[in-house]
């Protein structure tokens, strides 16, 4: 595999191929297209971290050029017309994308740090296998289908989550878009070009989103739900809504060794005691809230710090609920901060309202798996942010989870069965099938 596709394939055509490939033209390509498992022993070395069998493949950097070469490589390989457009999303198109109301599916192959295997790749993955699914049954298409993967879903390099929906539904301008930069100082323009992506042509897609007439993800659960109720899939209900948040404690650098306490003006302190207020709030609401992330300055052994900066991720079941969290974080912050002697700057880095997804996608697609195969699909709520939550506003989404036994996921222990994963395949294609063949 190649590290990097080239700047020439952002101009938003449809390939090389020419005209776009029609169902039966497909199927002559794919009598050698690799199995689910099979993709999936190729995807599993990209990006991964011997130390911590975790996955660092982060936005623009090379283990996300070689998961992005695997994924053109099979979009090829099938005979798919593939094209990236402007915000570096790839596609794979069956059938011709100017029709419109097509039917995509997908998600995305980043990860976060030291994340786990299924988080995303599992529904690309299961994208690719359930149109060979679909190829094997037979179906003939009466809308054009697509396989998507979106570029930096996790947000790891640049802080913030789903940058290539956003950018393309127009949730991130791109003045904002601009101004991202990675801890090293990278601006999100330098890693594109550097990646072969041309940065000043990104923005809203309105375009390409009129294209879409149903968006469905699939996706490994992150949490228990279908584990506790013995339930292979299930169908999502609502995203809840959530949002980061940054502290900046500022003190008084001093030496460690000898500066009594009381002459202390030490931020960590404050930061500490918010991180308990922040689990206090968090139970007491039924709510989730965690401090993950931490920067210190000047980051010294023998040094009181002179800044804690840390980063607060909360999620709730509806709106309300999340602002009475976060408010009684806030106030409980600045209560430290000042007993302390501390100032204490709060900001709002990224906020997504609660996600329902489209009512009528989502019945229909309960119609289709309770009709046609054996599987009892509950419908369950999830508090992980996807790039479905995120075109919502514009297109009709919908998605699958896949059980995940542990719960577990963003580490190295998340996991899934391969009867649940190839389960999930099954129901993918029973929708696409259902969708697309009407």
């Amino acid at each position: 595999m190649s590290s990097a596709t080239g700047a020439g394939d952002g101009d938003g055509s449809a390939g090389a191929g020419g005209s776009a490939p029609t169902a039966a033209s497909v199927a002559n390509r794919l009598g050698n297209a690799p199995s689910f498992a099979e993709m999936w022993r190729e995807l599993l070395p990209l990006g991964r971290d011997s130390r911590s069998g975790g996955y660092r493949r982060f936005a623009w950097g090379g283990a996300d050029a070689e998961c992005r070469e695997w994924f053109r490589e099979q979009v090829e390989g099938r005979g798919l017309a593939y094209e990236v457009d402007r915000n570096g999303n790839q596609w794979g198109w069956l059938g011709d994308p100017e029709a419109g109301d097509a039917v995509v599916t997908g998600s995305h192959l980043d990860s976060v740090p030291d994340g786990g295997a299924f988080d995303g790749p599992l529904g690309v993955v299961s994208a690719l296998a359930a149109l060979d699914e679909l190829r094997d049954r037979g179906a003939r298409f009466g809308r054009p289908l697509a396989v998507v993967n979106f570029g930096d879903e996790e947000g790891a390099r640049f802080g913030l989550a789903c940058v290539g929906s956003r950018l393309t539904a127009g949730q991130l301008g791109v003045e904002d878009a601009h101004r991202l930069t990675d801890a090293d100082g990278v601006s999100l323009p330098r890693a594109m070009e550097a990646a072969g992506y041309d940065p000043d042509a990104i923005g809203a897609d309105p375009e390409r989103l009129a294209r879409i007439g149903a968006f469905v993800e699939l996706h490994v659960e992150q949490g228990r739900a279908l584990d506790l109720s013995g339930d292979a899939v299930g169908i999502a209900s609502a995203i809840w809504p959530h949002g980061r948040w940054r502290f900046d404690f500022r003190g008084e650098a001093n030496h460690a060794g000898t500066t009594r306490l009381a002459d202390r003006h030490d931020p960590m302190l404050s930061y500490a005691e918010t991180v308990l207020a922040a689990r206090r709030e968090a139970e007491l609401a039924g709510a989730v809230a965690t401090f993950g992330k931490i920067a210190v300055e000047p980051n010294g052994v023998n040094a009181v710090p002179s800044l804690v900066r840390g980063w607060l991720d909360s999620r709730a079941a509806d709106q309300a609920t999340l602002d009475t969290v976060v408010t009684g974080i806030e106030r409980a912050a600045r209560e430290y901060a000042a007993a302390h002697g501390i100032d204490l700057d709060v900001v709002r880095e990224s906020f997504t309202p609660v996600v329902e997804f489209d009512h009528a996608l989502r019945d229909e697609l309960g119609r289709i798996l309770g009709r046609d195969t054996d599987l009892t699909v509950p419908v369950l709520g999830t508090g992980a942010g996807h790039d479905a939550g995120i075109l919502s506003g514009r297109v009709p989404t919908a998605m699958l989870f896949v059980r995940n036994p542990t719960g577990v996921s963003h580490s190295p222990a998340e996991s899934a069965g391969e009867d649940d994963c190839l389960a999930g395949v099954r129901a993918l294609a029973d929708v696409l099938e259902g969708l697309a063949c009407r």
